[in-house]
């Protein structure tokens, strides 16, 4: 039996290995990214890189995943001169697996239901660039049903755990965003914590040991000797931007998110780091 062919657009830090993991499961990877620069080295990795993105579109046998930056990349990359649908490809899905905020993945979802002959899910992805690369991506599902269910072996192949938040294709969106918004506040309160035990001269190590066993226990506390680490310029500007339209959220639909607001602006404080300029 021949193995699936599945389009990949978008080879960078979470892309890429995500991309080598879907060919270790024994998947063909017809792969497209604006960076020629990667392009050897996914050769060398076995993905079958093309030119153009109706390569992408034309080869792959059902499903085209986007991992690239924003919206308006998606929106390139599907209806831009050039773009996927110069395939004029039929019954095949798109896959999104950028972080949008979950208006504009339905803005999305709907552009493409209404403008094209390609399905749309989402699959945002949570877990960072090591996640990625050991294959164990926590990944938030929506859209239809029966199509999310039928994509189950490539998600398999990139991540340790799938779920699935019904046919609005946003909704994994909103689900990755809360993820994200207590994870901040989360941060801020250990940070805060650890900030008194250093006015008692409480040892930060034995203090962190008592939490993993009691009732102040959380991933931020188990693996604090890789957050206190997170610098301004990568993981917490990421961070920050999704707190930020976690906000931006609440205030369009009226939901008074107010922990996540002071975990927002004290979050660079409580993590001892300068704030980036602006």
């Amino acid at each position: 039996m021949m193995s699936k062919k599945i389009g990949f657009v978008g080879l960078g830090t979470m892309g890429f290995p995500m991309a080598v993991n879907l060919m270790k499961a024994g998947f063909e990877v017809i792969g497209y990214d604006a960076f020629r620069g990667v392009y050897e080295k996914a050769e060398a990795e076995g993905i079958t890189m093309v030119d153009t993105l109706k390569e992408v579109a034309g080869q792959a046998d059902e499903a085209i995943i986007s991992m690239v930056r924003d919206y308006a990349q998606n929106v390139d990359i599907i209806f831009g001169e050039g773009g996927l649908l110069s395939a004029q490809p039929i019954d095949k899905t798109i896959i999104v697996m950028s972080t949008l905020d979950p208006d504009a993945m339905n803005q999305l979802s709907k552009k493409v239901e209404e403008e094209s002959d390609l399905r749309l899910i989402d699959a945002a992805v949570s877990g960072g660039a090591s996640g990625a690369e050991a294959g164990t991506l926590s990944i938030m599902t929506s859209g239809a049903e029966t199509i999310v269910k039928s994509f189950q072996p490539y998600f398999d192949a990139i991540g340790s755990h799938t779920f699935y938040y019904g046919s609005e294709a946003g909704n994994s969106q909103a689900a990755k965003l809360i993820n994200n918004l207590i994870l901040g506040i989360n941060m801020n309160a250990v940070a805060e914590g650890l900030t008194l035990a250093k006015h008692y001269n409480v040892s930060q190590e034995e203090l962190l040991n008592l939490l993993q066993v009691s009732t102040g226990d959380s991933w931020v506390v188990r693996n604090w000797s890789d957050v206190s680490q997170w610098t301004a310029d990568t993981a917490l500007a990421v961070l920050l931007k999704d707190l930020i339209a976690a906000y931006n959220q609440g205030v369009k639909h009226n939901v008074s998110l107010p922990f996540n607001a002071l975990s927002s602006t004290q979050l660079f404080d409580a993590m001892g780091k300068e704030k980036p300029q602006a």
